[in-house]
């Protein structure tokens, strides 16, 4: 790092509700490309918040996310939590071959079955929640179980090994340092199960995901077997861990947005608008994700970034750049302008994200429809947050109908 102004020390520990991180705010009226220090891992960083200098580092190929392979570098939880062999360290062009197989697995044919099973699976945990009455709690019966069951549904995971893998997935996320050796175990568990099991996949396929992974080619590029668990373990926990929350958050920020939530029960055609502009709004997670490294000396937002140093971008602030959203901080469902950042950007962009719209749309039209008078049951300052992990969501949401 050069020198200059000392790094800025970022917990990015912020958990009140879905207000915005004052850190972040801060870092984003300092400058567009900032340098900061986090819990874990060594050096420093530089934190990019504009729109535009953030679609120029996830697009930019001097700067990699296969050269953080083998370093220790600067990230929010005390273990890494992605494998080395993941899609998500890996370059193009080399990711480029990944993401055509991949891209060949999700198959319409697949999406629309996904479809089908999250409005099935959806209606049973909507039945449930109706059964046991007004002031039933949303986490458990909606957001919490709704999408592991369609990702180990389309993976075909056997029911009995799903609250175990869950639970690896949490422990992963954790940020606290004393869940370090734990979340150690948990991935090095995880990995070892999903060996086994696309092993057994590609002796004798299915019609699930993980067979289509197994059997998916590009001419004749397949995936190698380490390629195949770390993507299946990818698919897994993105899969059910992200959707999980962002389901709760959604329901959370309608509920606490009388006016939104009014217009949406009386357009409910303006569900795919509200859900955008939300989920642009929405601080889904703590602080920055996966870095890169400059390859070679860059000059970015008035900054000199050089070679080998480590640039974490954040789409939390790309999402509220004032430069590039006419007030960021308000929900406006005409809004104009690009796109959000809430799935990542350029060659990292979530390959999930078709299944994850699938279900959160699925999961709030079928909310909304079914309680039309749905509200929260305890007052907003009451809900209970999660502070231990990276995500943002309630740990509770209890309602009423």
């Amino acid at each position: 790092m050069p020198n200059g102004p000392a790094a800025r020390h970022c917990p990015f520990d912020f958990a009140d509700a879905l207000e915005f991180d004052p850190a972040l705010r801060e870092l984003m009226a300092e400058g567009p490309v900032t340098r900061i220090r986090l819990p874990y891992g060594q050096d420093e960083a530089w934190l990019v918040t504009g729109y535009d200098d953030v679609r120029t580092v996830t697009t930019d190929r001097r700067f990699s996310r296969h050269a953080i392979v083998g370093r220790d570098f600067p990230r929010m939880t005390p273990e890494p939590i992605v494998q080395d062999e993941a899609i998500n360290l890996m370059d193009p062009p080399a990711s480029n071959r990944l993401r055509a197989l991949v891209s060949k697995a999700f198959a319409r044919d697949l999406l629309e079955h996904a479809r089908t099973r999250t409005r099935l699976a959806t209606d049973a945990l909507l039945d449930a929640m109706a059964a046991q009455g007004p002031g039933a709690d949303l986490v458990e019966h909606l957001a919490g179980p709704l999408p592991l069951t369609v990702i180990c549904e389309v993976l075909d995971i056997p029911e009995g090994d799903r609250a175990t893998l869950r639970g690896h997935a949490r422990t992963m996320m954790d940020t606290t340092p004393e869940g370090r050796a734990a979340a150690v175990r948990a991935k090095a568990d995880m990995r070892a199960y999903f060996a086994t099991l696309t092993a057994q996949r590609r002796r004798a396929p299915g019609p699930d995901l993980i067979s289509a992974l197994a059997t998916a080619r590009d001419g004749d590029q397949t995936l190698d077997p380490d390629e195949l668990t770390v993507m299946a373990m990818v698919l897994l926990i993105t899969g059910q861990d992200t959707t999980t929350y962002q389901i709760a958050n959604l329901a959370y920020a309608l509920l606490t947005r009388p006016d939104q939530l009014a217009l949406l029960r009386a357009r409910p055609d303006q569900l795919a608008p509200v859900v955008n502009e939300l989920l642009r709004l929405i601080p889904f997670r703590k602080g920055v994700g996966i870095p890169r490294i400059a390859t070679e000396d860059v000059q970015l937002g008035g900054v000199t970034i050089n070679a080998g140093d480590t640039v974490h971008v954040s789409y939390l602030t790309a999402n509220r750049d004032p430069d590039t959203f006419h007030r960021p901080d308000e929900l406006d469902l005409e809004r104009p302008g690009p796109a959000h950042m809430t799935f990542g950007w350029g060659a990292h962009h979530c390959l999930g994200a078709p299944l994850a719209s699938i279900e959160l749309h699925t999961a709030l039209d079928a909310l909304l429809s079914r309680f039309p008078r749905l509200a929260l049951a305890r007052p907003a300052q009451e809900i209970r947050w999660n502070t231990t992990s990276i995500w943002r969501h309630p740990l509770e949401l209890p309602v009423t109908w």
